[in-house]
């Protein structure tokens, strides 16, 4: 298989109906949809080679999410009225009770916390940030164009999916999440189990 085409020699690349600079805003946010995908598929492996059984699930659901941001990009790269959208409301509301679920498995805190712990609770958090930065660059993509919005709310709902499993997965390992103590109280108390999941 040949990969390389001398197409994009000059600065410029391909998407979904135009030729546009490797720069423009469209590849921008494509480019980190992908930098993101590649964060997730590192946290699937770490959770493959810590305890494949103990991180069955998430490793379930993050497969399911790598097929879906790259649908995200996908739908980034569209020009106007070139091809159908892939990703739907119904993908961002799939997110909604996985959410509550990852965080139901850790303590409640009421401050923000500071990334770490775990090396698989950091490599989420890692996946947030990149998520939080796609988005970002979705936003910026609004003012040029075009784009899917369920796309983006999808990147909005994902960085709030790897909170929650960053969450569970330092609870799995039983190591308590460090609050920012310098910060004031932001969460609300939530009417969920407390306690650390033992699996």
């Amino acid at each position: 298989m040949q990969i390389y085409t001398r197409r994009g020699d000059a600065g410029e690349t391909a998407v979904f109906g135009a030729r546009v600079p490797k720069d423009d805003p469209r590849v921008e946010a494509c480019g980190t949809v992908d930098e993101a995908n590649c964060f997730v598929g590192d946290a699937i492996a770490r959770m493959a080679e810590r305890d494949q059984e103990r991180y069955a699930d998430m490793i379930e659901v993050l497969t399911e999410v790598q097929q879906e941001i790259f649908d995200v990009g996908s739908d980034f790269a569209v020009v106007k009225g070139k091809r159908p959208y892939k990703i739907t409301m119904e993908q961002v509301d799939r997110l909604e009770p996985l959410i509550d679920q990852y965080l139901s498995q850790a303590m409640a805190v009421k401050k923000f916390i500071l990334p770490g712990g775990t090396t698989i609770s950091s490599a989420l958090h890692l996946c947030r940030t990149v998520v939080r930065r796609a988005e970002r660059r979705a936003v910026t993509l609004t003012d040029h164009g075009e784009i899917n919005d369920a796309a983006r709310r999808y990147l909005n709902r994902l960085s709030d999916l790897f909170f929650a499993l960053a969450r569970a997965a330092n609870a799995r390992e039983n190591r308590e999440d460090v609050q920012y103590v310098r910060g004031r109280d932001v969460f609300r108390d939530r009417s969920r189990k407390e306690g650390k999941a033992g699996k």
